[in-house]
């Protein structure tokens, strides 16, 4: 498009200014406001951002193991190209539209640790094969009447949730909160993040979210969205959400559990699909990869310290690398249906994750299924017990190391991202051990 389409297009859109934005690896929205002429300028021959964001953690502290960028390189601007064709007016800021854009090296070719073009490889190498991969992710959240303001003056305990009392699946309390579950659906939709289901959960103030099936760079756009816009949607009505996996020990934890199937490019079906209901073999041998790779991969699928503290028995989020049709203890729950259904769930995956990274996970392992052949383990029937298949990893560090080591995660994802991605693991790790927890206090301050 040249200056005077881009300027067409924001004039028909009733636009004047522009919001550019980015994610981190912990698929934190990093960005800024620019000017209509700004925009069309860096449109045409791109704009330098700053590259501290794949430099510091998500509270802004500065890394001390990065190679890629850091004190010994000065914190440069990166190269950045606005991707049109996310183009979004937020219908939350009138006047607002909104850009992703992506990452580049000095000599143009994309940067390999950016999740969005980790994910934009893995597509390609898909496509390669003769796939068209697509997915949909599904959140759970909760959501409190606090602001961040008194977050930090309740030191986040103390909390008051949206609505009280375990009531999932209520159209009661779903029509008490009319007034904003009526503005997320709305404005989601205008927002180009159209969700297919949204219904309380169990558990005070929280909701589950089920967004709208796309194409798998698409999809992962929309589900890293969703995020920061159900954020800045709920600010406007005095409440904030959080999207942690486990926020409180005696409730249940968030997931993040992501759809997907893959298509045939030629003929447009769902390959996963046979007439009798059954799994086809392409299915089978998806599922096997998903299975066999799965404890490698746990350090994106689970990327925070506190991820392990859902993925507990009885918690409704798995344990082992195990699957079965349709079957809500396993990792992996395979539905078999129509045509346009059938499709496997992950669930291990929480509300935590980076979408970019974890569907660019989930592609890989089920490929390497497909390439190799993998031949399905028995189905589980109850994951937590009575199963001899492989236990996930319990803790971020075990699953950093088992990534760091895996040659299905550096074939896919590339060593540059590993290193840079398991670093950066390393690091929260290191930080959580440097921490004094409140359970610590309660347990040891007066008696040890």
């Amino acid at each position: 498009m040249d200056a005077a389409d881009l300027r067409e297009l924001l004039e028909k859109n009733n636009i004047r200014r522009v919001k550019l934005g980015a994610f981190d690896i912990d698929c934190t929205l990093r960005g800024k406001y620019v000017s209509s002429e700004k925009f069309i300028s860096g449109a045409q021959s791109g704009l330098g951002f700053c590259d501290v964001i794949f430099g510091w953690d998500i509270g802004d502290v500065l890394y001390d193991n990065a190679k890629f960028t850091g004190w010994h390189t000065g914190y440069p601007d990166a190269t950045c190209r606005i991707d049109l064709d996310t183009f979004r007016p937020i219908p939350w800021e009138p006047g607002t539209a909104f850009f992703l854009m992506d990452f580049y090296t000095r000599d143009g070719k994309p940067l390999e640790i950016a999740p969005r073009q980790v994910l934009h490889r893995v597509i390609a190498r898909a496509e390669e094969l003769g796939y068209q991969p697509y997915f949909s992710a599904e959140y759970e959240f909760f959501i409190f009447r606090e602001t961040p303001e008194s977050l930090r003056a309740k030191h986040f305990r103390g909390l008051v949730p949206l609505d009280p009392g375990m009531f999932g699946y209520s159209v009661l309390r779903a029509s008490e909160s009319s007034e904003l579950v009526l503005q997320l659906i709305d404005q989601l939709a205008a927002f180009k993040c159209p969700l297919e289901g949204f219904h309380t959960e169990t558990g005070p103030g929280v909701y589950e979210a089920a967004i709208a099936v796309d194409q798998a760079a698409g999809a992962a756009d929309k589900a890293a969205l969703f995020k920061t816009a159900v954020k800045e949607i709920a600010a406007r009505h005095h409440l904030i959400p959080t999207f942690m996996a486990k926020w409180n020990a005696d409730l249940p934890g968030s997931s993040g559990h992501l759809h997907q199937s893959l298509w045939d490019r030629e003929t447009r079906q769902n390959i996963f699909y046979v007439e009798n209901g059954a799994m086809s073999p392409l299915m089978q041998h998806y599922i096997a990869g998903l299975v066999a790779n799965m404890p490698e991969l746990m350090a994106i699928i689970c990327p925070t310290v506190n991820s392990y503290k859902r993925t507990v028995p009885g918690a409704w989020a798995p344990v082992n690398a195990t699957w079965g049709i349709d079957n809500r203890t396993t990792a992996i729950r395979a539905i078999p249906g129509s045509a346009k259904s059938t499709r496997i769930e992950m669930r291990l995956s929480g509300a935590d994750i980076n979408p970019y990274l974890a569907m660019a996970a989930s592609l890989a392992a089920g490929l390497d299924g497909i390439q190799h052949k993998r031949e399905l383990p028995p189905a589980a029937v109850n994951a937590y017990a009575g199963t001899d298949s492989v236990p996930l990893p319990r803790n971020l560090a075990a699953a950093t190391k088992l990534f760091r080591e895996s040659s299905l995660a550096r074939s896919w994802l590339g060593d540059e991202f590993i290193d840079h991605y398991a670093a950066t693991r390393d690091w929260e790790v290191r930080q959580f051990e440097k921490a004094v927890t409140d359970w610590e206090l309660a347990r040891y301050f007066e008696s040890i």
